[in-house]
């Protein structure tokens, strides 16, 4: 088994709850009609591009040209989006700034946009403990892409043999492997019992 040196942490599900429901609770008090908004509207898919780095004012003007009877609701989700990251997992946050004090090599790879991360980094200060990161919207680069990987890799110096990654999807799990690193799937609500073991079995030191 390799030594590792660098541990790779995603953000959101694994330091951070994300739970965009959370801004329209009050808004959209009936729990289907959310779900359709969330499923139909405000989708994964419309939502996952801000992550690529489309713009915010890009992205909701195309929303509200196909729904204009939801824009209030459309503009709710960039302007009140910090309700949807209500808290950190405290317990990983307490592995992962442990790591970092034992001397481990400590970056984000995270899917993000670039706007709301600053806003995560205010409220969430610890986020900026981490050596260095690879934000999404900033490369216009999405795991489980292999560039985005690819790009970690050689910005920040890391040997892919060497280096573990957490992340709470399967498949960005799985796209970590197969750019040479090791990979933990793990999602922050687990508990920090189940990051600790796992990563034990990799070879990390605590």
């Amino acid at each position: 088994m390799s030594k590792i040196q660098h541990i790779v942490f995603d953000v959101g599900l694994v330091l951070l709850h994300w739970n965009p429901e959370l801004v329209y609770l009050d808004r959209i008090p009936d729990p289907d009609s959310r779900r359709d908004f969330l499923d139909n509207v405000c989708s994964p898919q419309w939502n996952i591009e801000q992550d690529r780095g489309r713009s915010w004012t890009e992205a909701e003007a195309l929303l509200i040209d196909e729904h204009p009877h939801h824009e209030d609701n459309i503009r709710a989700f960039r302007s009140h989006w910090i309700k949807s990251v209500p808290y950190a997992y405290l317990d990983v946050v307490d592995i992962y700034q442990n790591l970092i004090d034992k001397g481990y090599d400590v970056t984000l790879l995270t899917n993000f946009n670039q706007d709301t991360f600053v806003e995560a980094q205010a409220k969430y200060p610890f986020l900026d403990r981490a050596r260095s990161r690879t934000v999404s919207g900033l490369v216009q680069l999405l795991k489980p892409d292999p560039e985005i990987y690819q790009h970690h890799t050689q910005a920040h110096d890391l040997d892919p043999e060497h280096t573990v990654f957490i992340d709470d999807s399967e498949k960005n799990a799985s796209g970590a492997r197969q750019s040479g690193w090791q990979a933990i799937q793990f999602a922050g609500r687990e508990g920090a019992a189940k990051l600790h073991a796992a990563l034990q079995d990799v070879g990390v030191k605590f």
